[in-house]
């Protein structure tokens, strides 16, 4: 049964507490987390349903150390790409990022305003993976323009975590 959750559906403080101890875990019991949120085992169960059927918990997953894993099967490249393309119009905007978002390699992509059309964030396993992934995925469309690539040396910070 498809029940259909009006937009304007607000989140009170204990979806926050719960949204907040998600993203620190997302693999605790709902045990565990109930305890955390200080709210029933049933009540945290339902709420933490209600969040995902409101799109606001969108998937559930495992961060992976890129130096661990690095350091276990081998070397890896993150790559910042600013992607600029000859025409801006809706459709060829969306038919790049239709091709750029089910790529593998391809972490995160943003359309981005003053500068580039968008910023890609692209993880390989070395340089030649790069540059076989620009050629098949970039230089292959005849609507891109330039890419400009940025290489990660060091990463200082990663928390994809949206304060609630």
């Amino acid at each position: 049964m498809n029940v259909e959750i009006p937009v304007s559906t607000t989140l009170d403080a204990a979806d926050r507490r719960l949204l907040t101890l998600l993203q620190e875990d997302c693999a605790v019991t709902n045990q565990a987390l109930a305890e955390r949120a200080h709210l029933s085992p049933a009540t945290c169960l339902r709420r933490v349903r209600r969040l995902i059927e409101l799109g606001v918990i969108e998937r559930q997953m495992a961060l992976l150390s890129p130096d661990a894993l690095a350091q276990r099967i081998g070397a890896g490249l993150t790559a910042i790409l600013e992607v600029t393309l000859d025409r801006q119009d809706a459709v060829a905007l969306d038919a790049f990022e239709a091709r750029v978002a089910p790529e593998p390699a391809v972490q995160q992509c943003y359309r981005v305003t003053a500068g580039p059309d968008f910023v890609v964030i692209v993880y390989v396993p070395d340089m030649p993976a790069y540059h076989h992934f620009v050629q098949r995925v970039l230089t292959a469309q005849v609507n891109v323009r330039n890419v400009r690539a940025f290489f990660s040396v060091k990463r200082s910070k990663f928390a994809p975590v949206i304060p609630v």
